[in-house]
């Protein structure tokens, strides 16, 4: 499938312009960073695993009537997305108190939550995307009320789903960062959508019986392999061969482009329309 012009690189993924109007190409990077981008390094096998995991669990998503922007899966490192305008709100739903938390308020790492915590992040990096409340996000126009809404029932309704999915395979979900993007239809009407991408690159998934970490802490804290962890989380899904997709240190090209064959078949019945620029109404 022909891409466009690069019109964003990220840490993780590369945006190109898609082969019709309305769409993009998202690249999945072999790039690992952590605290802020202070670490970094470059790990083989990495993007192809959060392409499959991703793809796999948006269309699961999807198919339990949470819209997303994923529309299919194109080769091993690359997806067909609908163009969204990001909203720039990290939303992160936690389960189980890890990481920042426990850092920002004293509680131990593993403590299970009462109930999930929804916390908001400004999407800026050079700020460090720091933590904001509900009223920063709408007095400072970042998103009205309505996409509030939106965003927080979509992250309870997939946080339901998806902590039955993965205590199902024997893993934990702890906690996950959801990014959300707006498109208008013909008629002027406002959708707020799933985007980005859900892996254990922004998933803390640790295995139910062992506590091992199969998420991006192996690689923040030195912890294991990392493509060993999104191999294991990957396996367990049933979406590569217990053998892995690696040989030899690299990726497995052939095997690879196998199981590239992910489609949202929901996404795709949908016809592509024109989005309207106007922004939303502000409260």
């Amino acid at each position: 499938m022909a891409r466009g012009k690069k019109i964003y690189e990220g840490k993780a993924k590369t945006l190109y312009e898609g082969p019709e109007p309305g769409t993009i190409i998202q690249y999945f990077k072999d790039d690992a960073t952590a605290f802020n981008g202070e670490k970094h390094a470059s790990i083989a096998g990495k993007g192809v695993l959060n392409n499959r995991i991703s793809a796999h669990l948006m269309t699961q998503l999807e198919s339990i009537g949470v819209p997303t922007h994923f529309m299919k899966q194109v080769n091993m490192r690359e997806q067909l997305v609908r163009k969204v305008e990001i909203i720039p709100i990290e939303l992160v739903m936690r389960n189980i108190a890890a990481g920042s938390l426990c850092k920002r308020l004293g509680v131990k790492e593993g403590t299970v939550l009462s109930r999930p915590l929804v916390e908001y992040y400004y999407k800026d990096d050079s700020l460090g995307d720091p933590l904001v409340g509900e009223d920063h996000c709408m007095v400072m126009g970042w998103a009205d009320p309505y996409e509030l809404e939106e965003m927080v029932n979509m992250a309870w309704r997939i946080n339901d789903y998806l902590n039955g999915l993965f205590a199902g395979i024997g893993l934990r979900l702890v906690d996950f960062k959801l990014e959300f993007g707006r498109v208008w239809d013909e008629d002027g009407n406002l959708y707020v959508l799933l985007a980005d991408e859900i892996c254990p690159d922004t998933c803390r998934l640790w295995d139910t019986k062992t506590g091992e970490k199969m998420d991006k802490d192996r690689f923040r804290f030195d912890l294991g392999d990392l493509v060993e962890g999104y191999q294991y989380v990957a396996e367990k899904l049933g979406l590569i061969p217990e053998s892995g997709i690696m040989q030899d240190g690299s990726v497995d090209e052939k095997l690879a482009e196998k199981l590239s064959n992910i489609e949202n078949e929901l996404a795709s019945a949908r016809k592509l329309r024109s989005i309207n620029k106007a922004k939303p109404r502000k409260a």
